[in-house]
């Protein structure tokens, strides 16, 4: 039997599991360009509360899924967002992870990571569409504890 609950902010276990799934998440900053074929873009993250569905034994464990949608700003105002999905591959909150950052009139930029302790995440940039159709490259997510972070994407265009 499959119950789906959504999150908002309840138990310490499943706050602290879900702090560890959202780091696929949302951002925003500033971009510098680094050299002629990669950019640095960095983002403040305002993280949603995730949706929980309890695919595998009762409680976080193998096969559950948080799904999630994150707002991405720069200097208070929001550039764009985050959606991806996490799933569970133990109760500690290890995790695999996709997601998708949709930067306002420029395009979107995939990426994956493995979930899992410490608050500072290494992503993988998979690709990409518009202004980041070859992109390639990898970045870091650091989870502040409190519905925030940071994520630094250092995009190669190949």
């Amino acid at each position: 039997m499959t119950t789906s609950t959504r999150i908002a902010g309840g138990t310490a276990a499943v706050a602290a599991a879900a702090v560890l799934v959202i780091a696929a998440v949302a951002v925003s900053g500033s971009s510098a360009a680094a050299s002629d074929d990669e950019n640095t873009l960095q983002f403040q993250v305002e993280f949603s509360p995730p949706s929980y569905t309890d695919l595998g034994a009762p409680g976080f464990s193998a096969a559950d899924v948080l799904v999630f949608h994150d707002q991405l700003l720069r200097n208070g105002r929001q550039v764009g967002h985050e959606v991806g999905s996490c799933v569970l591959v133990d109760a500690a909150g290890l995790a695999n992870c996709t997601a998708v950052v949709t930067l306002d009139d420029r395009g979107t930029i995939a990426f994956a990571f493995e979930n899992a302790p410490p608050p500072e995440k290494v992503l993988a940039i998979t690709g990409g569409s518009g202004d980041f159709r070859n992109a390639g490259g990898d970045g870091t997510l650091v989870e502040h504890g409190d519905g925030t972070g940071t994520l630094t994407l250092s995009i190669s265009t190949r």
